[in-house]
């Protein structure tokens, strides 16, 4: 049994486990499997991989990357990008990348494994690309040109992504992580409203719902009190959910980090590139309180 981030943010006032959520994949299979290096060939690779990756970093919550999962598998089925392209409607190469058997029977066994391994002390979270974020990337994965998304298809995605979900509904995950798109993205504020099919089926099974922002605002309506976590830079604010304070540009800076109340934590993304040394050391000033 995993636990539950809603466990780990406040429990009377007071944090109750996490200070630091790490997002580290690119940097440790650079660091563990070399450049070339893919986990997601089968569970015992991943396994073999995520138990390096827990015992390097220690992180307070482990984070699965599903978004990374099914796009390890297109690489090695290349065909199946045909597949995608099949038809005109923008949320057609997503439905049919997702509702590949392959890498949804791959994916069950992995998080399988991963909380055999975990044995109930740390949370396990599945990350993946916001609805929107991922209608765009399996778009570019069938070929496709850029193009403007509409409500209907993000919409249409959030289904698909529930039904995923619902897919491995019996395994005991602590929560998932929705990511928006990072860098420049121009594609506007967030509508979580949009992500409604996924925000009933995950309030259903009782999993927790994280959501790291991007540069874009978010859209103030109902569907924002359905977040349970939000992550973005430390302006953010939200007092209807738990906030990670997104660090990373100013802890790899050495600058001073801002100071967080029992309702938050600090999200840090693990440079690429980094040096063992410079991360190792840095993460146990910050744990020891000297950053």
């Amino acid at each position: 049994m995993s636990q539950s981030i809603a466990d780990l943010i406040s429990v009377g006032g007071t944090n109750a486990g996490i200070r630091i959520w790490l997002k580290s994949s690119a940097y440790t299979r650079r660091l563990l499997l070399g450049e070339l290096g893919d986990p997601w060939e089968s569970a015992g690779k991943y396994l073999a991989y995520f138990s390096q990756t827990q015992g390097l970093l220690k992180p307070d919550v482990a984070v699965l990357e599903v978004g990374d999962l099914f796009d390890s598998w297109l690489q090695r089925n290349p065909g199946v990008r045909l597949e995608l392209a099949g038809k005109r409607k923008l949320s057609y190469p997503l439905k049919k990348l997702l509702e590949q058997s392959q890498p949804r029977e791959l994916l069950a066994e992995i998080i399988y494994a991963t909380l055999a391994h975990l044995c109930g002390q740390t949370s396990l979270i599945l990350a993946m690309p916001s609805p929107r974020y991922w209608l765009q990337q399996a778009n570019h994965a069938a070929g496709r040109e850029a193009a403007a998304l509409d409500e209907g298809s993000i919409e249409d995605a959030a289904m698909y992504m529930a039904d995923l979900i619902r897919s491995i509904s019996n395994l005991a995950v602590g929560g998932i992580l929705f990511e928006e798109p990072q860098a420049e993205s121009h594609m506007g504020p967030a509508n979580f409203e949009l992500y409604r099919p996924i925000i009933n089926v995950a309030k259903h099974y009782r999993w927790p719902i994280a959501v790291r922002l991007g540069n874009d605002n978010v859209v103030q309506n109902a569907a924002l009190t359905d977040i349970d976590v939000l992550i973005g830079l430390p302006s953010l604010q939200s007092p209807m959910s738990a906030t990670g304070v997104d660090v990373s540009q100013v802890f790899w800076a050495d600058q001073p980090l801002p100071e967080i109340t029992a309702k938050q934590f600090y999200f840090i993304e693990i440079p690429r590139d980094a040096t063992p040394e410079h991360v190792l050391d840095s993460l146990s000033k910050l744990r020891s309180g000297h950053q």
